[in-house]
């Protein structure tokens, strides 16, 4: 067994394949700046890059580059300096179609319909860059231009209403998740809860709540979903924008600290501290050794589901030294189950088997008919320090002063597979009893597990003798 949590991978499938999306074809004189190969856009100036993003009559931008250049905007410019200078581009765009005719008024609503459909995307996938009051009075001067546009029959008003309701829906459903997120749970010190040779009441554990492994699978399914959904890809985009960039005295100073980003992350922890807890306070050794193989039959359920994130947090809560040591609870332990988990989460090759994995359930993801089969669930940190070392390996700008675009494809198109999986549907029912108990029960400090490690199976060399010395005489003696 390893005792070790995931390590810092770096990413095997660098930039050496073509670009991600779609590109337009040729657009004259607006291409001239960016740079292509083989027909793929791989730099280009921040000026000319929101000139391909903003519509003109004749043009509208693939959906593709919508997102990965509003998602990679961030790190070089303000949402607002941004709306500001598409709201520019619009009046000129505007201008050259106030004719007067017929025809130019045709031309002008298709126009207008145009940058509301920009905009509608925008607000849709990135409402967090309207928070502040400057985006928001950016928006509604472009909205009031293009108001203009349509005055007969009021069809755009009424569009961009809706919008702007949709908005501040999404930005207040935000607000409110923030405002209630989970608090951390503070790790169980109390001696009189940890010593077992204290008279103890009889404690609930995991089991007298759910003795089915594959409905515990489905209800940690059921809490990662829930997590998931509440990460936006401007959070995670916070790993490139808040780093040492030559941009970074640009970026978003402003951005309010990801709290979802923190909470899946305490998630991670606090399930594999509740593995290790719920393995650590039991007294027999044969009640033990049930435990442990429950958690195994758990992990593979995960791993069945789909759900990698929990199966590796219960590994790594199982892999902690107060458990790994217990070698005559691990002696009685039918461990073949377990070392396939193992194989599968080996970090060995920059985690080789895990991705593999990964990339089967994507790939019955991407063909499944079922929410069921539709789940994948990464584990959150690997595909974290994916990014980071994305960026880390990547300047943002090439040495004759152009944004490397070719870096932001890559990053861009592993946050929309994460944000596509996070989509899905769970199709397991909430059971509130399990996971009131998942999400509150007692979990121990690290220390706390070593104590209660240590009187399930005494010390067998002179240093943990003296480890299990200190800590017993600290917790006695502690207020």
């Amino acid at each position: 067994m390893r005792e070790t949590m995931p390590q810092t991978p770096i990413f095997s499938s660098m930039l050496g394949s073509s670009c991600s999306g779609q590109v337009q074809p040729d657009m004259g004189e607006r291409c001239v700046d960016p740079v292509y190969q083989d027909g793929n856009l791989v730099s280009g100036s921040l000026e000319a890059l929101i000139e391909r993003l903003v519509p003109t009559m004749d043009y509208y931008p693939d959906r593709t580059y919508i997102f990965t250049f509003l998602l990679s905007s961030r790190v070089f410019i303000h949402p607002h300096e941004l709306l500001a200078k598409v709201g520019q581009i619009c009046i000129k765009q505007k201008q050259q179609l106030e004719v007067g005719t017929e025809a130019e008024k045709a031309k002008l609503k298709s126009f207008a319909a145009k940058i509301i459909q920009l905009l509608k995307e925008w607000t849709e996938t990135f409402p967090y860059d309207f928070q502040d009051e400057k985006s928001m009075k950016e928006l509604k001067e472009i909205a009031h231009r293009i108001t203009q546009c349509d005055e007969e029959n009021g069809t755009v008003k009424k569009i961009i209403s809706q919008m702007t309701q949709n908005l501040l829906m999404a930005l207040s459903a935000r607000s409110q998740y923030q405002e209630i997120r989970e608090k951390f749970r503070q790790p169980v010190t109390d001696k009189g809860t940890i010593l077992k040779t204290k008279p103890q009441s009889t404690q609930k554990d995991i089991l007298s709540v759910c003795c089915d492994p594959l409905i515990l699978a489905q209800q940690l399914t059921y809490i990662e979903l829930e997590r998931v959904s509440n990460i936006y890809p401007e959070d995670l985009m916070q790993i490139v924008s808040h780093m040492d960039s030559l941009d970074n005295h640009k970026c978003r100073s402003d951005v309010t600290k990801t709290y979802n980003l923190e909470a899946y992350d305490n998630w991670f922890n606090c399930l594999s501290m509740l593995v290790a807890t719920e393995i650590c306070r039991v007294v027999k050794k044969k009640q033990r050794t049930r435990m442990v193989e429950f958690f195994i039959d758990v992990a593979r359920e995960c791993f069945n589901i789909g759900n990698f994130n929990s199966m590796m947090a219960i590994i790594s809560g199982m892999n902690l030294s107060p458990v790994a040591r217990l070698k005559k609870t691990w002696s009685k332990v039918k461990t073949a189950k377990f070392d396939v988990l193992e194989h599968h989460m080996d970090p060995s090759s920059n985690f080789c088997n895990y991705r593999t994995a990964l990339q089967g359930a994507a790939q019955r993801s991407q063909t499944a008919n079922s929410s069921r089969e539709k789940i994948v669930i990464p584990v959150f940190n690997l595909f974290i320090k994916d990014i980071y070392f994305l960026h880390k390996i990547h300047t943002n700008r090439l040495p004759n002063g152009q944004i490397n675009f070719k870096k932001f494809w890559e990053i861009s198109r592993q946050i929309h597979d994460f944000l596509t999986w996070k989509q899905v549907e769970c199709p397991f029912e909430k059971d509130k009893k399990i996971q009131t108990y998942l999400l509150t029960a007692p979990i121990y400090s690290e220390e706390a597990l070593f104590i209660a490690s240590f009187e399930s199976e005494g010390p067998e060399n002179h240093m943990e003798k003296d480890s299990w010395k200190t800590l017993r005489t600290t917790l006695l003696n502690r207020a």
